[in-house]
């Protein structure tokens, strides 16, 4: 998710991991310390390489995202902390690792309810979990923790942090439910088109789990819609279809062995399998389940191949954030 939220739900962790003898001074510190080991896992986006565009991909929400590596994680978080503030604030390394450790714990969780993809498992599993509860920005998920955690801060009192957790999990509880009633909605148009539906996905759309994205295969087809559920029936905004990725149909000419081919592999398992040719440029494939409009393809983001290409050299990576026409409401 977005920096802040990060930051605030380790804050957050880290104040509720205080012991309750805690002085009521430390419970600022313990929300710094938790928001700085909160967000530091995203500095995996410093691995790059200027020849390999997917290398980022690959490391992006990997190995400091896994829950094998929380403790390594917080106690490089504590040490740096440590370090920095002992003396202002009479701390033991002790308490540091605590607050560290537990708001470093707290990061690739919360990217687990995301759409995204984290590597939990990592180095056990490749498998990129995305329960897809949240969206990656949401105010209503972040101001109300914010609040307890300053609350928590000013007032020294680490009931205010638990109240702060209480709110996110219901929150993530009733995203939960939206994304149940998604996919029922989805599984019920698919079958209104007499359509038999398999890997059937939702995904919240921008700040909300209100509007949700909706995706599904029947052959060789993606269906994509947008549903806006709540207790009673949902608002449908029926979208776009799409053939799936077919290498050998939709490139002919590319060599197998070439490292575009094995490049083409990578961004696949990226998306999960949810790759198409983009329908207004032929050489590139898209992630279809990213896009500023729920009803529609047009993709954030793929990758371009070239016809030109010596055998080692990679696709290149492209990002559209374009916005086009009226969002749903």
């Amino acid at each position: 998710m977005d920096p802040i939220s990060q930051g605030a739900l380790g804050a957050a962790f880290a104040q509720a991991a205080s012991p309750k003898k805690t002085h009521s001074k430390h419970y600022f510190v313990a929300a710094l310390a938790g928001a700085l080991a909160g967000m530091a896992a995203d500095l995996d986006v410093l691995i790059r390489s200027a020849s390999d565009p997917l290398l980022f991909l690959e490391y992006h929400r990997q190995f400091t995202h896994s829950l094998i590596f929380i403790p390594v994680g917080g106690l490089i978080c504590a040490a740096a902390f440590f370090f920095l503030f002992r003396r202002r604030w009479s701390l033991t390394f002790r308490r540091c690792y605590l607050w560290c450790t537990a708001g470093y714990a707290s990061h690739g969780l919360l990217d687990a309810c995301t759409s995204y993809g984290t590597l939990l498992l990592w180095p056990f599993s490749d498998y990129r979990v995305s329960w897809d509860i949240i969206s990656i920005i949401d105010p209503l998920f972040t101001l109300p923790l914010l609040l307890a955690v300053c609350a928590s801060a000013a007032l020294g009192r680490r009931r205010y942090a638990l109240a702060g957790l209480g709110w996110i999990l219901c929150y993530l509880l009733l995203g939960f439910v939206q994304h149940e009633r998604a996919v029922s909605a989805a599984i019920d148009l698919a079958e209104r088109r007499g359509h038999e539906p398999s890997d059937v996905q939702a995904k919240p759309s921008f700040a909300n789990i209100l509007v949700w994205k909706t995706i599904y295969s029947e052959g060789d087809w993606f269906y994509v819609d947008a549903m806006k559920v709540g207790t009673g029936n949902p608002t449908i905004w029926e979208g776009d279809r799409i053939l799936r990725l077919n290498v050998a149909r939709d490139f002919p000419w590319l060599d197998p062995a070439s490292q575009q081919a094995r490049d083409i592999l990578r961004f696949n398992w990226f998306s999960a399998g949810f790759t198409a040719v983009d329908p207004q440029n032929p050489q590139r494939i898209i992630d279809i389940r990213y896009s500023m409009l729920p009803q529609q393809i047009n993709a954030l983001w793929g990758i371009e191949l070239s016809r030109q290409a010596a055998p080692d050299q990679h696709v290149e990576y492209f990002t559209s954030r374009t916005r086009g026409g009226a969002a749903a409401k």
